[in-house]
C-alpha cells in the first residue's frame, strides 16, 4: 500500500515546492490567476497555485540604461554621434506588466528616438556648452511618456559628442582666432593704460624739474647695477638749448 502511495507522494511534494517562490526584498512579484491580474506580492515567501497562477519577477532597483550612440544631424546642419545612459526603476509593477510587453527594450527604444529628435532641434554650440539644459529635457520627456508604464526616469546624462575631424580642426582654428584676438586686445588695452601714465607722469616732472634730474640718476643707477662696460649719460635739453641760442646769436 505504501509503495502504491509513492508517485502521489512525490507528486504532492513537487506541487509544493514548485509553489514556494522566495522574493528578495528588492523584488515585487505580479500574479496572475487564469490569465487575470490579483496582487502584486512579496518580498519574502510567496505561494502560488501551479498551473492556475503565474507570477512576473520585477526588480525595483535602479537600473542603468547605456544609449547606443545616435547619428543625430543638428539644427546647424552638422553631422555628429551622440551616446547618453539613463537612470531608471520600476515604481509600479502591475502596469510595468501589464501596459507593456517588455519595458526595458520599450524604454530602449524610446531613449533612442528622443536623443534623435531632441538633439535635432540644437546648434552644436548648444549641444556641447548647454549639456545640463539638454540632460533635463531629455529626462522631463522620457519621464512623461514612461509613467504609464510604471517607470521614473531618474536622470539622463549624454555622455560623448563625436564630431567630425573636419569639424575638430574647424572649431580648433576658431579657438585660435578667439584667444589670438583676446591677446592683441589686452595688449591694446596695456599699451593704453601705460600711455595714460606716462601722460599723468609728464605732467607732474614738468611741474618740478628737479624730478627729471632724480629720474634720470636713477637711471644710472639701474645701469650700473648690470656691470656694463658702456654707461649712458644723459645730458639735460637745458644745457643743449643754451647752446643752440649762442650758435643762432
Amino acid at each position: 500500500m505504501f509503495t502504491g502511495m509513492m508517485p502521489l507522494v512525490i507528486i504532492a511534494v513537487a506541487v509544493i515546492f514548485s509553489s514556494i517562490k522566495v522574493l528578495n526584498e528588492y523584488e515585487r512579484g505580479v500574479v496572475l490567476t487564469l490569465g487575470r491580474f490579483t496582487g502584486v506580492r512579496g518580498p519574502g515567501l510567496v505561494f502560488i497555485l501551479p498551473g492556475i497562477q503565474q507570477v512576473f519577477r520585477l526588480s525595483t532597483r535602479v537600473v542603468v540604461l547605456d544609449v547606443p550612440p545616435q547619428d543625430v544631424i543638428t539644427r546647424d546642419n552638422i553631422s555628429v554621434k551622440v551616446n547618453a545612459v539613463i537612470y531608471f526603476r520600476v515604481i509600479n509593477p502591475q502596469t510595468a506588466v501589464l501596459n507593456v510587453e517588455n519595458y526595458m527594450y520599450a524604454t530602449s527604444q524610446l531613449a533612442q528616438t528622443t536623443l534623435r529628435s531632441v538633439l535635432g532641434q540644437q546648434e552644436l554650440d548648444d549641444l556641447l556648452a548647454n549639456r545640463d539644459k539638454i540632460n533635463k529635457n531629455l529626462q522631463e520627456i522620457l519621464d512623461l511618456h514612461t509613467e504609464p508604464w510604471g517607470i521614473k526616469i531618474s536622470s539622463v546624462e549624454v555622455k560623448n559628442v563625436d564630431l567630425p575631424q573636419e569639424m575638430q580642426r574647424a572649431i580648433a582654428r576658431q579657438a585660435e582666432a578667439e584667444r589670438e584676438r583676446r591677446a592683441k586686445v589686452i595688449h591694446a588695452e596695456g599699451e593704453f593704460q601705460a600711455a595714460q601714465k606716462l601722460a599723468d607722469a609728464a605732467q607732474i616732472m614738468a611741474a618740478s624739474p628737479a624730478s627729471i634730474q632724480l629720474r634720470y640718476l636713477q637711471t644710472l643707477t639701474e645701469i650700473a647695477t648690470d656691470n656694463n662696460s658702456t654707461t649712458i649719460f644723459p645730458v639735460p635739453i637745458d644745457l643743449i638749448q643754451m647752446f643752440l641760442k649762442k650758435s643762432q646769436n
